[in-house]
């Protein structure tokens, strides 16, 4: 999903648990993963996971794998769309707000979000023009608050992060 607005919403879902600011999520590199070209007219399930280890990043990782196989980047669009920027091409991927359970636990600081929905592939280019597809995400963020003075401090950059979203569903191309 959309890294920057979806976790920026879903964060932002978790209400007071982390700043917005603090979830301006920042890059990692590329996956160095070959692409995997599918022969047009090719269908099948197609999975894609993103992952990120910095609450600052600005670009997740995300790999495709399936119908075709790819590593690349999950670039920030919009509150509802993401797109993903593989060698061959680029998906935008439309996604639906996250619901499920978060919590933040004050004496150790440990915030958790676990949240899922759906998804639609809109277009493509490149060697994923004329993509399509749908399915469901599962959102998972564990982190653990800055502390200050002893106390936890929710607006300040977490001292650990880790964000894993996976979506998996029929894709043709």
């Amino acid at each position: 999903m959309h890294k920057n607005h979806l976790r920026t919403r879903l964060l932002a879902a978790a209400g007071s648990m982390l700043a917005a600011g603090a979830l301006a999520l920042s890059g990692i590199a590329a996956a160095a993963a070959a692409p995997h070209a599918a022969q047009a007219g090719t269908s099948g399930i197609e999975r894609f996971q993103i992952m990120s280890t910095s609450a600052n990043a600005i670009r997740d990782t995300v790999i495709a794998h399936g119908v075709f196989t790819a590593g690349g980047v999950d670039i920030t669009t919009s509150n509802t769309t993401d797109t993903f920027k593989f060698p061959n091409g680029t998906i935008k991927v439309r996604h639906s707000p996250g619901t499920g359970p978060q919590s933040f636990n004050p004496r150790t600081c440990l915030i958790t979000v676990h949240q899922h929905g759906t998804y639609t592939l809109r277009s493509g280019t490149g060697k994923y023009a004329g993509i399509s597809g749908h399915g469901r995400y599962r959102l998972d963020i564990l982190a653990v608050a800055a502390r200050s003075h002893g106390k936890c401090n929710q607006n300040k950059t977490p001292a650990a992060f880790e964000l894993i979203v996976r979506l998996s569903g029929p894709v043709h191309l």
